[in-house]
């Protein structure tokens, strides 16, 4: 009996020590982070992958075939417009103008000759002394004449060309790629390769990507495409070794359609490149600024996702409540802006929001309670 006693007190024990430790206690209240909600200025940092052009890019191909007699430039020299960058053989070319030069005196010769016949069949005719078929004749062998003498002119301007384009030249200023070809190498206008392209890299080029509904943003914000690449902020662009650019650059162009395979639309942004840092080709990320005046900014830490839906806890009468909120897609990574849901002077849980649970009293005046003014 006394074994069994001491049993049933023990058991008693444990059955009222554990009710004590579960026992929720009333009126304590918790101790979270809290954030009087108000408006202020937020600018977005939104990073885009970028391709790089120079200004200008052109490829340089032979408009005529030979063979390759000289190389005036070295790869990656800088080179001006109208500067002779290849010379093809000119030899063929050059007997081939004085050919033309030639057909040309010899077509000169026939229509002078031509016009003094008609002009004396003209003359026989009005005393009858030749049929008016001859006249006629003798007219149409002078427009004939003044058709082939036209037709030699075109073959001396063509030949003409012909040679003048054996000296391959730049049409811009800019910089040299390297050279595929050598002297000796036979080329023609379809070759697969150019012979070398040049860019102009003073103005760098950086052509990026935003889908639909950011260019209906932007549409909506400034009223038009036009107005947005009038009035929208500078950009930056940061390199592919993760260094930012010195010089800030401007959005100078927007497709005015949309890629129908992503639902993306292609933007171009220019920046200035005096030391020649940037190249053609080359890749960075434009970040491109979103200013929000008067806006309510939380931190992310402050929310916390249910059903893809965006909520916070509010503090009302000195307990937690939940309350969804729509915020603006476009965030820093850290914040969001809200645009519906909340209202300055509104007190939410300002971190951990996921592990918090509804109607927890809040001890505002507690001095761990710590009030954020934005």
């Amino acid at each position: 009996m006394k074994k069994g006693s001491l049993f049933l007190m023990m058991c008693a024990c444990l059955l009222q020590f554990y009710s004590c430790g579960t026992q929720p206690q009333q009126g304590t209240a918790a101790h979270y982070k809290t954030l009087t909600v108000e408006l202020s200025n937020q600018t977005l940092q939104s990073a885009y992958t970028a391709t790089l052009r120079g200004r200008q890019y052109v490829e340089i191909r032979p408009q005529v075939s030979g063979i390759i007699t000289e190389i005036r430039i070295n790869e990656g020299d800088v080179v001006r417009k109208g500067q002779t960058l290849f010379v093809i053989d000119q030899v063929p070319y050059k007997a081939a103008l004085e050919t033309a030069m030639a057909n040309v005196k010899s077509a000169e010769a026939k229509l002078a000759t031509s016009k003094l016949t008609a002009e004396s069949k003209e003359e026989l005719f009005k005393e009858n002394v030749v049929s008016e078929f001859d006249m006629q004749t003798a007219q149409n062998a002078l427009a004939e004449a003044q058709a082939a003498l036209a037709q030699a002119k075109a073959d001396e301007v063509n030949a003409r060309n012909n040679l003048s384009y054996t000296e391959v030249k730049s049409p811009v200023n800019g910089v040299a790629s390297m050279i595929p070809y050598r002297v000796g190498a036979l080329v023609s206008s379809s070759i697969a390769e150019p012979l070398v392209t040049v860019s102009d890299d003073e103005e760098i080029y950086a052509y990026f990507s935003m889908d639909e509904n950011q260019i209906i943003d932007l549409i909506t914000q400034y009223g038009s495409l036009q107005k947005a690449l009038e009035l929208m902020p500078e950009v930056s662009l940061t390199m592919s070794n993760g260094k930012s650019y010195s010089h800030a650059g401007h959005v100078n162009a927007i497709s005015g359609t949309v890629d129908e395979s992503t639902g993306a639309v292609s933007l171009r942004a220019a920046f200035a490149n005096p030391d020649r840092l940037l190249r053609n080709g080359g890749s960075g990320s434009v970040v491109v600024p979103t200013v929000r005046d008067s806006v309510i900014v939380i931190p992310q830490a402050a929310t916390y996702e249910l059903q893809n839906r965006v909520f916070v806890y509010k503090v009302v009468d000195g307990k937690t409540k939940s309350a969804p909120v729509e915020v603006f897609r476009l965030n820093n990574g850290t914040e969001y802006i809200v645009e519906s849901g909340l209202e300055p002077g509104d007190v939410i849980i300002a971190e951990g929001a996921g592990l918090v649970r509804e109607g927890i009293t809040i001890d505002d005046s507690n001095s761990n309670t710590i009030q954020e003014q934005e």
